[in-house]
Formats: C-alpha cells, structure tokens, sequence
C-alpha cells in the first residue's frame, strides 16, 4: 500500500501545482498591500480581503488535493449532474441574487457571496469533454459543432441575463478546443479575426464607407484571382455578409451593450476622453503601473495603492499593485509565469490518452488565457474594461475555488493517464 502511495504521488505534475500555490501566494500579498489596514496589518486578519483571502487558499488547497484522491471516473459519471447543478444556478442567480455594480450575478450565502458564473466555466468544459468523447467519427461532423456549440451558448446566454458580459465572454475562448479537435479549420478563425477588426473600423469609421472600401477589396480580388464565376459567386457571398455584418454593429452597439460598456470601448478607441467619469479607472490604472518603473516602490509603499485611487484593485485591478510595488520586473515575472503555466497545461494536454481528458485540458487553457490576457490588457488599456478576475491572484472565493477545481481535475486525469485506454 505505502508503494501505492508513493506511485500516485509520482504521478502527479507537481510542476503545475508549485506554479498555482506561486501565484495564489503572490495574489494574496498583493492583497494585502492593495487593501493593507494599519489598523489591522497581519496577513490573517479576518476584518479585512487578506485575511479572508487566507481562507479561500487554505479551503482552495483542500479542495485540491481532494480532487487528487477522488477516482477520475467520477467526473466524467458526473458531469451532466455538475452541469444542471450549475445551470440551476444560474437561473437561480436571477431571481435571488444580489446586484453589484449593475449585474445581479452573486447569490448571497451568509458574509460570502457565490458567482455561480465562475463555476458555468466549469461545468461548461466538462460536458463539452464528455460530449466529444462520445463522438465516434474520427472526421468532425456538422452536428458534432452545433451540439457542442449549444452546450457552450447556453450558460452564455443566461450569464447575459444578469448582465455580466465580461464573464459571459470568457466562454468564446473554447473555440480554441472546438480548434484542436478539427471542428474550426483555420479559415473559420481568420474570419473570426476579421470579424473583431470589421467590428472595430465600424466604430471608427462611417459604415458607408466601409463598404465602400469593402467593394474595393472585393474588386481588386477578382481581378488577381480572375473572372471565373466561381470566384465571383465566393467573392459576391463574402461582400454581402460583410455589409450586413457592417450595418448590424451599430444596432448591436447601441441595443446590446449597456451605456457604460460603450463609453469604455470609445475610450480604448479614443472616440470619448473622459479622465474624470469613466475613463478614471483605466487613468488611475495606467498611472499606478508606470509609477512602478522598473524595480516598483517596494511592498507596501505605493501611493496610488496605498491612497485607493484605483477602484477595485483588490479584484479586477489587483495587476495595478503588482506594478505600482513591484515595477516592470515584477509585472514581467508574474507575466512569465502565467506563460509556463499556459505552455504546462497544453504540454499536459497533448500526452493525454483519451479524448474527454484532452478537450478538457485544452478548455482549461483557453479559460484561463482568457482571463490572463483581458485582465492584464485592460489594465494597461489595451482592451476594455469588462470586469473580469486575474485566475488565482484576484480577491474573492468563487473565483479561486473555480479556477482550483477547473486545474485539479485536470491535474488528476493527468495522474492517471497512464492507466486509461486511448480513445
């Protein structure tokens, strides 16, 4: 039995787990230099975020290592419970939830509130590896993309009731596993990128106009491809998608988004300048990173942090400490980080043997990128603000607890990879 142990205890990728434990550690400092009460300075003060973060780590790294000790086979068995005991509560959410900030997505239990979105993420990974498990045709079928598209749309679609669009974009990014199973070619995701820049000349420029200057596109390609009317069927479908795409943004624009969503992407646009109102944070952001330079001005001694210029920068904008204490060093250490983690989870995902442990390694890459690059960018104002956690470094026990379970379940297929049949 003690070999047993031992041989299990081999297995797991203990690279991964120092890497999380790293970042939870470096979150919970910053934490405590973002929100520090002199009146109550220990790191375990339960009046205040730190000392309650101390408690999600410590509950983090049970839940963990529960994960570690409970057969793999439970969670593929359980996966379609996981998913309607999350689907219920995000219908839940809407009718009992707390609203903050304009989105009505906690469920207040006690002190503690419960983002029942974090955990959508999930649940959403899980049954897409469970569904493209079953798929026995080695070739992706039309059908295969439409179910797994629905299973992904689903949750989106009531995480937009709340409204919470930031956590209600991150599930776009499992189009990166829908990639790496065959189902999205590369030209489906070149036109996905032509779609965010079409969105964005639609903005910027005068929607006419723009489809005049798709026309132009479209004529000088005739002319290099030749007149065949093959071509010019192709070349004839694309121009008419294209301007009704144009046209439709602005409807989106106006209809979908809520008032302050578009002021903060006029802002990144450089449409509205507005320092005071709703561009303060990214402002207040932008000036807590650069004071940092290159080295930062040393744990607990920034005055951007220190004074509360930057609204919530214990959560959504925890990365403006990292910068203002720790500088250009720090930032890029916590960057390269996140990398070696990303670069881990695919490296563990393409030596899986089964198909639902791979999709689901794959998911909780594009999860997790997805938080890591719009969080940061929108930080330092490449992105817009949308409001969503930095994974394991923000403040707050839904977030950390998802992300956990998402990266210690697949922590624990990986141990046992060795012993699963291929599929």
């Amino acid at each position: 039995m003690h070999n047993d142990k031992k041989g299990f205890l081999g297995k797991i990728d203990w690279v991964t787990i120092c890497l999380w434990l790293l970042l939870c550690l470096i979150g919970w400092f910053n934490i405590h230099a973002a929100v520090y009460d002199p009146e109550n300075p220990g790191l375990f003060s339960m009046a205040t975020n730190y000392g309650k973060q101390s408690i999600y780590i410590f509950t983090a790294l049970i839940i963990g290592f529960s994960i570690l000790i409970i057969d793999q086979r439970f969670f593929i068995s359980a996966t379609p419970f996981i998913y309607v005991v999350v689907t219920l509560l995000l219908v839940a959410v809407l009718v009992v939830g707390r609203n903050v900030g304009g989105n009505q997505a906690w469920i207040p239990i006690g002190s503690f509130r419960l983002q029942p979105s974090e955990f959508g993420k999930l649940a959403t990974c899980l049954l897409l590896a469970y569904f493209l498990n079953t798929q026995t045709n080695k070739v992706p079928t039309m059908k295969g993309l439409v179910i797994g598209a629905c299973i992904v749309l689903f949750p989106v679609f009531l995480v937009m009731l709340q409204p919470d669009t930031g956590s209600a974009l991150a599930f776009f990014s499992l189009i990166f596993v829908f990639y790496r199973e065959g189902f999205v070619g590369t030209k489906l995701l070149i036109f996905g990128g032509l779609a965010i820049l079409l969105f964005v000349l639609a903005l910027l420029v005068n929607q006419w106009i723009l489809i005049g200057l798709i026309a132009a596109v479209c004529v000088v390609f005739i002319f290099l491809l030749g007149k065949k009317r093959k071509y010019l069927i192709d070349i004839g479908v694309i121009f008419a998608v294209a301007s009704v795409y144009v046209l439709s943004v602005d409807f989106a624009y106006e209809n979908v988004l809520q008032s302050h969503q578009r002021n903060r992407i006029d802002i990144i646009l450089g449409k509205m300048d507005d320092p005071k109102g709703q561009g303060y944070n990214l402002n207040q952001s932008k000036i807590a990173i650069g004071s940092g330079k290159l080295f930062g001005k040393g744990y607990l001694q920034g005055t951007q942090t220190k004074y509360n210029f930057v609204p919530e920068q214990s959560t959504d904008f925890i990365f403006c400490t990292v910068g203002e204490e720790w500088g250009f060093v720090g930032c890029l250490t916590l960057i390269g980080i996140y990398i070696f983690l990303l670069l881990r989870i695919i490296h563990i995902a393409e030596r899986q043997r089964t198909t639902f442990a791979r999709v689901y390694a794959y998911g909780v890459a594009s999860i997790l990128f997805f938080h890591f690059f719009i969080n940061i960018g929108m930080t330092i104002g490449i992105v817009p603000v949308i409001g969503i956690p930095l994974p394991f470094i923000s403040y707050g026990g839904s977030s950390l607890w998802s992300f956990t379970i998402l990266l210690f379940i697949l922590l624990k297929f990986d141990s046992t990879r060795k012993g699963l049949s291929p599929n």
